[in-house]
């Protein structure tokens, strides 16, 4: 599967699965400022830094710069603690970003000649990587860390969610195997 397609198809499915468990939780926007430690960011940076990284990640891929989306989320994101906001914006959000990744043709990316991605980060390291190598070794762990962070803060919560909420998508493709 080509790299940009990946990440869409595993963005707009793990997207729609964070949205499937928020909707489970309690109807309560103080869960939004759940943690799971301390030092760590809260729930609603989390969905927030989930929809960001679906942003970044095509952004980088296009060559383009970042949309204004991607500062919002950030923005929103880094002052979380102080304004986590609501389980309805926090929704639209997801939604939001799951309409951008529907409406991405995958093909407009990756059928450009391939090009190295310079991924600045804001301590000044810079990395390196081809289209192939930023998607797997950086697009797609950054999405699920943020991703399995909402989940765990979830399940913190008393949210009942279990490894069929988390991979919902996966049903698809079930069969039942016949008895002998």
């Amino acid at each position: 599967m080509r790299p940009t397609k990946l990440m869409i198809t595993t963005y707009t499915n793990m997207l729609k699965a964070m949205s499937a468990w928020l909707s489970k939780g309690p109807n309560d926007d103080a869960i939004l400022s759940a943690r799971l430690a301390p030092d760590m960011f809260p729930l609603s940076t989390q969905i927030r830094f989930s929809c960001l990284q679906a942003f970044e990640g095509l952004a980088y891929l296009r060559e383009d710069p970042m949309p204004p989306q991607w500062y919002t989320l950030l923005e929103e994101g880094r002052n979380a603690s102080d304004a986590p906001g609501t389980l309805e914006e926090a929704q639209t959000r997801i939604v939001d970003t799951i309409t951008m990744l529907t409406e991405t043709e995958a093909g407009d990316v990756d059928d450009r000649s391939p090009h190295v991605i310079a991924l600045k980060l804001p301590d000044g390291r810079i990395f390196d990587m081809t289209a192939d190598e930023y998607v797997r070794d950086w697009a797609v762990p950054q999405f699920y860390f943020h991703v399995m962070a909402a989940y765990s803060i979830l399940r913190s919560q008393g949210v009942p969610l279990g490894k069929a909420d988390y991979v919902q998508h996966a049903f698809a493709y079930l069969r039942r195997s016949h008895p002998d």
